[in-house]
């Protein structure tokens, strides 16, 4: 690959950016990295990084920061837009970060001269919602996708808007749950079963599929550099379906667990939970893994996606199964005593 290829990466200092940036490192690339300032760099510390504090709030300063950054170094070849809110205090945030400021991001680019070749929105699965429940059959690229969290109507604003864009060159990846070292929502997870104890939601078990974030990045640049994929959107997972009980079963194997008491709750005491957690999050003035917009993704029963379209035109072949991404993320979380 041609080492001049600049590339921007917005989000960067989150989990899934941070795998993008290391994997356009070690692919060649010029890499900008699109960061709040006061965000934490604890991962971003390759001195080959350049950094920029993108003014989503404001289009015409977000403007001059492209134009001016373009004008200085040469326009970028490529953009992964993987900035967004995965939970929040306010609801309303979900279509400010997730929607507004992707509409903001391409309607700058084009004013500053700066559309690149290919615009990558790192969207999600949940912005299908739950299309094939009642067959419990994979959800397909083509099902017509209706989210019922605002977590997923906000990811799917965004897709409509970038759809509509005419001659805009763009791919849309929507992943599963993404997981590995430094995710802190499967950590909590972990520890739990660590201490003995495996809560379930709902008496129906899940059908959950995952995707190692390693792979997740490797699929995103291979989306990026094959010049036949554009205007497109695809599912990343591992290709493999799993229960709850059988994630619970693989985490208890890696981390030496004999007995853990396992309980599964009824989907009404996990709205309750959720209520309160969103209540004491409020109060504490932080957002909390638990709230009633999560509570619908917990209360979906298949998540389950069609990938062979994806294994087939990307050549993407996962490194990771469940056991071994996991075995992984368990390695790390000892040795820095997260466990």
């Amino acid at each position: 690959m041609n080492k001049k290829k600049r590339i921007l990466i917005t989000g960067a200092s989150g989990f899934i950016g941070g795998y993008l940036v290391r994997e356009a490192l070690e692919r060649g690339y010029e890499v900008w990295a699109g960061v709040r300032q006061g965000s934490s760099r604890a991962f971003l510390t390759d001195e080959r990084i350049r950094f920029i504090d993108l003014r989503y709030d404001d289009e015409a300063a977000l403007t001059n920061q492209l134009r001016e950054a373009a004008s200085l170094f040469g326009p970028w070849h490529y953009v992964i837009h993987n900035a967004g809110l995965t939970k929040t205090l306010y609801m309303s945030d979900f279509y400010k970060v997730n929607a507004l400021f992707t509409k903001t991001l391409v309607e700058s680019l084009a004013k500053a001269g700066n559309i690149p070749e290919k615009f990558l929105l790192m969207s999600s699965l949940s912005s299908f919602g739950p299309v094939a429940e009642k067959s419990d059959r994979p959800i397909r690229i083509d099902d017509a996708q209706q989210p019922d969290t605002i977590y997923g109507k906000s990811k799917l604003q965004a897709e409509l808007f970038i759809k509509a864009q005419p001659d805009f060159p763009y791919i849309i990846l929507c992943p599963t749950g993404v997981y590995g070292p430094g995710e802190k929502d499967y950590l909590m997870e972990l520890i739990s079963i660590k201490a003995g104890f495996d809560f379930k939601a709902g008496i129906k078990p899940q059908r959950i599929t995952f995707i190692y974030a390693k792979d997740l990045a490797v699929a995103t640049f291979q989306a990026l550099e094959n010049p036949d994929i554009r205007n497109t959107t695809y599912f990343v997972s591992d290709g493999d379906v799993y229960t709850d009980s059988e994630f619970v079963g693989i985490v208890k194997q890696l981390l030496g667990k004999r007995f853990v008491l396992n309980m599964r709750i009824p989907l009404w005491m996990c709205y309750i939970a959720c209520i309160l957690s969103e209540m004491r999050g409020k109060v504490r003035k932080q957002p909390m893994t638990l709230n009633r917009d999560k509570f619908k993704i917990l209360r979906q029963r298949n998540w389950a996606c069609e990938t062979e379209r994806t294994f087939q035109e990307l050549g993407f072949k996962p490194q990771y199964d469940l056991k071994a991404g996991l075995e992984e993320t368990i390695n790390f979380c000892r040795e820095h005593r997260l466990l």
